[in-house]
């Protein structure tokens, strides 16, 4: 255990513990002067702070990805092991199998996936891909990895199709070609199926594409192959020509074979079904257009959509199931998508919410010879998974357990708490669970391949996800899971968005309640949530229902300096730039006018109405008190970029461009709302320019239209850390300042911002940290994604007279408010977007039965310290270097103190400071970190004891500080995609890992760490990424993991009969090594397709070292397996020996019988 004396500051350090740490003293210490003071300063501690953690306790890995996959293009399905497989146009595949079994792969191509193919019961998946690449992926393994690759060089793979218990793979493509491959080499095999010679010789034209490949239920040796333009041919694989060909006027889309392999089904464009047998295949003997209106004169049926995929699934006691989607009526555009259900005379339409991707039918048994006997319909749509129940009349759907509805309204923030107090989420479970849907199948999910436990990791952790639509989804991920447990919808206590006559000012277009900014206390249990519309909701949970009406408040943030806003069309605008929190929603967009309709200026005009009548709230988080920002002189509210509050004193604080807010939410009062200049007071280092006051009376031409282009992060990431550039009008350079901040736009550009359409609000719609393609135009979502900007400022010396200074962090604690303080008081911390930190005094009534009586004051302190861009985060460190957390009122649910009112009125306050030792309470360790650096101060004496200058050419998106392994630590997450980890409070790298490069804004809008090691962030627009930086939990995620395959015996084919074997017309086993072997079939031509060895390296050797267990019980699986059925075979030759030699005796008495007798004795 190494220690380090706090005493060694920078002026003094001559060898620095890592190569970025430090800098000169001079500069590193501060620009506004008094804030780099040596460590020989009184009030100093000379202590030696032990530092346990080291870089050996940290490694970065992934863990598990959460959610629905994004954009998925195909479907596959093992009937015996029974799990589930799904591709995606990110080349990703997701393996889900029962709850915890959740698998993600990864095409290092990134080609979107084709088609997947499972080898049933073997442990194996095949991939085909858009880049024309077979991939055999080993599922024997924790982690899949890549066993071997087959490139395609001169044709396009269309299909592909693998028989059951076969080793050959059937590969279609675009040319028309049949191509085989050996699964176990995955080798390509010299037995080719050409088009030319499938199909009849006077043909003149190309028949497309192969869309269908499927061997024959009846004859293995017979392949059935499909062409776009309608023509079906059976190959004989044995004598290598065309046993039949069959033709038809529509294009084929699938085809579906009948069990006992003597008709088939084809799907066609028109959406028609044709049923076709192999004894007449000059025409289709049925043609149905399910959805087609039957014409009165009797012609054919009216063309309907094209039916994109149709089974035909067999049952032993009813009718066949028809399953297809598509095929709907042209006349009817705006009916959804649709799956239908044919059974008998039954037809059963299922409407999705969502397009259909693909559908499988899961059935009883593997085998294709045998009545299929359907149970489920699992259908993946382009935003959802659904099972549908077919046992039962209705079709209802399974529940499902897997977490498919993260993305039901788009993230915009996200919270991560590990190792929360272990009541919370039985807690939430319960007031949860009283609102789920009903209707669903009593049956059990039908996926439940796999095993998973629950690992050694114990501690447990819940996930808040902030949605578009005002939602707040509260997840419990324990043990590498997520399970919903509570849902709150925000925008509850709003009213009604009117259309005409509205009492409000909206600000935003299309997400007025999209949540920007989420605090939680999970001890008192208090909550608050900052929307797009300016508003804060402070609520508090209950288990009991209440019928209450809602407290609000106006609260007007307006600043009186740095407001350039001109109505002369000479004067030009200034651009406003970006406010600076990252989870909030920052780019403006649109036209506005700020009249209203009778010509007045808008003034203390709130952007939405909260309803003033009684609310039956259910139990759970119930609001308390809403606080709305306010129009100001015609200037909508800014939003808001900072958000912090505190249970024991009782107040939230939040801020943004304009300035600082601090609520009473116990007695409902506002105890400060200035601007960011009137907190500094005399010590305001920077010359401001007053604002005119003529402007605002003068305001007619509204607020500028912002066309902002879309500006990469790439751009802005490669800017040097003092230079500043525009692109398209957007300030783009990492110094930018605050919302007011760019430059001064041409004449060219002010005619086209005075062109705006009266009546449009001067915000956007709130931004989704969930990439909102799913919903908008891209050239949209590339605005929406990439015009966000975040405020940044390095070796800032001055500041513009156009920007202003936004609040972008806000921390409440018991600290040492000035140099000469000898006690903690409470105070809040502030953070501003120039990198300077101030300190609120907060004055609380001394005894806690005053508290709702007494008034509360906050007031600046006059203390000042600086870093280099804008403020991220604090903490604060007792002088043995723990984690001081801030004090909080012990939750107290007040329905179950009715009977004692001065009992239910008395709080329970936990104070975490460490008072009860002299000694302990002598000083305090700060830690700030900003966008470029951290610095550790020694309080009282506010002394600058370390500090780390993190980047010079990039910026931090997230810092927090977090507990591991009973120590805590710095993590730091960098748009250039670098995770960092400093120790505290020596601020000693001790992990810098260049781990995901910022491509989009999605990334840096919800990342976020925690304790114990662990981040996430949204990987994809529909799907948490989980990682840790744990060492120890890297070594344990193999334990932690679901295993995706488990010995299962397969099922035994059903015994046909002697008869039906004898005269059933079947073609008898197919010896497919011999037709296709090398021996036989020749090699394939190399120029055609290219073997690439697997890639899973060390980490399949590890999964193939894992999995011999496996190996060994299914080895004896077989074995018993097998001596088993030749046990049966003893049994059964016994058995016709002794039928045979009773036979032989009867036969024998029989002869005996009728020996002498003569023929006219009979």
């Amino acid at each position: 255990m190494k220690k380090f004396n706090i005493h060694r500051v920078l002026d003094g350090l001559t060898s620095s513990p890592s190569g970025s740490s430090g800098g000169s003293g001079g500069s590193g210490c501060g620009l506004g002067g008094g804030s780099g003071h040596s460590g020989g300063t009184p009030g100093t501690p000379r202590e030696e702070i032990p530092e346990t953690l080291t870089s050996d306790y940290f490694q970065i890995c992934k863990t598990v990805r959460h959610g629905f996959p994004y954009l998925p293009t195909a479907l596959a399905f093992d009937p015996v092991q029974k799990i589930l497989a799904i591709g995606t146009r990110t080349g990703t595949i997701r393996i889900l199998g029962r709850p915890g079994v959740d698998c993600y792969c990864q095409h290092e191509s990134g080609a979107a996936v084709v088609q997947l193919q499972f080898l049933i019961n073997e442990g194996a998946l095949v991939s085909a891909s858009s880049d024309d690449m077979l991939h055999l992926w080993n599922l024997r393994q924790k982690r899949p990895a890549i066993l071997h690759s087959l490139k395609f060089t001169r044709e396009r793979i269309t299909f592909c199709h693998l028989p059951f218990q076969s080793k050959w793979l059937y590969v279609g493509t675009e040319r028309g070609n049949t191509h085989i491959v050996n699964i176990e080499s995955f080798i390509l095999s010299g037995y080719v199926i050409m088009w030319n010679k499938a199909i009849e010789l006077s043909t003149k034209t190309h028949p497309g594409p192969v869309v269908h490949l499927s061997d024959s239920p009846r004859d293995e040796g017979k392949l059935l192959i499909g062409y776009e333009d309608g023509t079906v041919v059976l190959w004989d694989l044995r004598s290598k020509r065309a046993d039949l060909r069959l033709y038809y006027d529509e294009a084929i889309h699938s085809i579906g074979w009948h069990h006992e392999g003597k008709q088939f089904m084809c799907s066609h464009s028109d959406g028609s079904l044709t049923l076709w047998n192999l004894r007449s295949p000059s025409r289709p003997f049925q043609i149905i257009i399910p959805h087609g209106k039957i014409q009165r004169d009797g012609k054919k049926a009216e063309s309907c959509k094209p039916i994109l995929k149709v089974e035909y699934k067999t049952c032993k006691n009813s009718e066949p199931f028809i399953i297809f989607s598509g095929g709907l009526s042209y006349d009817k555009p705006w009916r959804r998508p649709s799956l239908t259900i044919m059974h008998g005379k039954a037809i059963t339409v299922l409407e999705m919410d969502h397009p259909i991707v693909d559908f499988l039918t899961l059935c009883e048994t593997p085998y294709p010879n045998e009545f299929q006997e359907p149970y489920a319909v699992v259908v993946l749509l382009e935003k959802d998974l659904i099972v549908v129940d077919l046992t039962q009349s209705n079709f209802p759907i399974f529940e499902n357990p897997y977490p498919m509805d993260i993305h039901e309204s788009p993230v915009t923030c996200t919270e991560y708490l590990a190792d929360c107090p272990p009541d919370l989420i039985p807690v939430l479970y319960s007031v949860g669970a009283k609102h789920k849907k009903q209707g669903y199948s009593s049956k059990e999910w039908p996926i439940s391949g796999g095993a998973w436990n629950l690992g050694a990791q114990t501690y447990p952790e819940i996930i808040i996800t902030g949605h578009a639509d005002g939602s707040i989804k509260f997840w419990d991920a324990s043990c590498i899971t997520l399970q919903m447990l509570y849902k709150l919808k925000t925008s509850k206590v709003f009213e009604k968005q009117k259309v005409e006559g509205k009492p409000t000012a909206e600000i935003v277009e299309d997400d007025p309640f999209a949540v920007q900014l989420m605090y939680w206390c999970p001890e008192s249990r208090i909550f608050c949530v900052a929307g797009a519309s300016a508003y804060v909701i402070v609520y508090r949970f209950s288990k009991h229902e209440v019928n209450a009406e809602v407290s609000s408040l106006e609260v007007r943030l307006q600043s009186e300096i740095e407001d350039i806003i001109s109505p002369e069309a000479e004067m030009i605008p200034p651009f406003p730039d970006a406010s600076s929190q990252l989870p909030s929603l920052k780019d403006l967009s649109g036209s506005t006018n700020t009249m209203t309709s009778v010509g007045t200026v808008k003034d203390s005009i709130p952007c939405l109405s909260v309803k003033t009548r009684p609310l039956r709230m259910p139990p759970g988080y119930q609001a308390d008190l809403v606080i709305q920002l306010v129009w100001a002189e015609g200037e909508p509210p800014q939003p808001i970029t900072s958000l912090a509050a505190n249970s024991a004193y009782g107040l939230v604080a939040f801020g943004n461009c304009n300035g600082l807010a601090v609520v009473d939410f116990m007695q409902k009062t506002t105890l400060l709302s200035a601007g960011t200049a009137d907190l500094y007071g005399s010590t305001d280092p920077y010359q401001r320019q007053p604002r005119s006051p003529r402007r605002s009376k003068q305001f007619a031409a509204g607020l500028t239209e912002l066309s902002d282009g879309p500006v990469s992060l790439e751009l802005e990431r490669c800017k040097s850390p003092t230079a500043s550039d525009h692109v398209n009008g957007h300030c783009t350079s990492p110094t930018s300042l605050g919302c007011g901040s760019g430059k001064r736009l041409s004449s060219a550009d002010v005619t086209k911002i005075n062109r705006r359409v009266p009546g449009k609000p001067p915000f956007r719609k709130a931004q989704s940290a969930a990439c909102m393609e799913i919903s908008l135009p891209v050239s949209t979502e590339e605005n929406r994604e990439n015009s966000f900007s975040h405020s940044r400022s390095s070796s800032v010396s001055s500041i513009d007279k156009e920007s202003k200074e936004t609040i972008t962090a806000l921390y409440f604690m018991e600290s040492f408010v000035r140099k000469n303080d000898t006690a903690v008081s409470p105070c809040l911390w502030v953070g501003t977007g120039l990198g300077m930190v101030l300190t609120l005094s907060l004055n609380l009534p001394t005894v806690d039965e005053l508290r709702q009586t007494e008034p509360v004051t906050a007031s600046p302190s006059g203390t000042l310290l600086t870093l280099k861009g804008a403020v991220l985060t604090f903490a604060c460190l007792d002088c043995t270097g723990t984690l001081i957390h801030p004090p909080y009122e012990a939750w107290r649910d007040p329905k179950n103190n009715t009977e004692d009112s001065e009992r239910a009125r008395k709080r329970k306050l936990v104070m975490h400071s460490p008072s009860s030792s002299q000694d302990m309470a002598e000083h305090q360790f700060a830690i700030v970190c900003s966008e470029k650096q951290a610095k550790v101060f020694s309080l009282p004496s506010q002394a600058c004891l370390y500090v780390h200058n993190i980047t010079d050419t990039s910026f931090l998106l997230r810092a927090d500080v977090v507990a591991l392994c009973s120590s805590v630590c710095l993590a730091c997450f960098c748009a250039n995609g670098h995770i960092m980890i400093l120790s505290l409070p020596s601020l000693r790298h001790l992990l810098d890992v260049n781990y995901l490069p910022v491509m989009d804004m999605r990334i840096a809008r919800t990342f976020c760490f925690t304790n114990e090691g662990q981040a996430l962030y949204l990987g994809s627009p529909t799907e948490i990424q989980r990682l840790t930086f744990s060492q120890e939990m890297c070594d344990n995620l193999q334990d932690m993991l679901g295993v995706l395959f488990t010995p299962v015996e397969t099922p035994e084919a059903q015994y046909r009969g002697f008869l039906k074997g004898l005269f059933g017309g079947t073609g008898g086993t197919l010896d497919r090594e011999e037709l296709f072997g090398e021996a036989t079939a020749g090699k394939a031509s190399r120029s055609l397709a290219q073997h690439i060895p697997g890639s899973g390296g060390v980490e399949g050797v590890k999964g193939a070292a894992g999995s011999a267990i496996g190996e060994l019980a299914r080895a004896r699986i077989a074995l018993d397996e097998r001596g088993q059925k030749l046990g049966e075979l003893d049994e059964k030759t016994a058995r016709m020996m002794a039928s045979a030699e009773s036979l032989s005796k009867h036969a024998h008495e029989v002869m005996l019988k009728y020996k002498d007798k003569k023929w006219y004795q009979f």
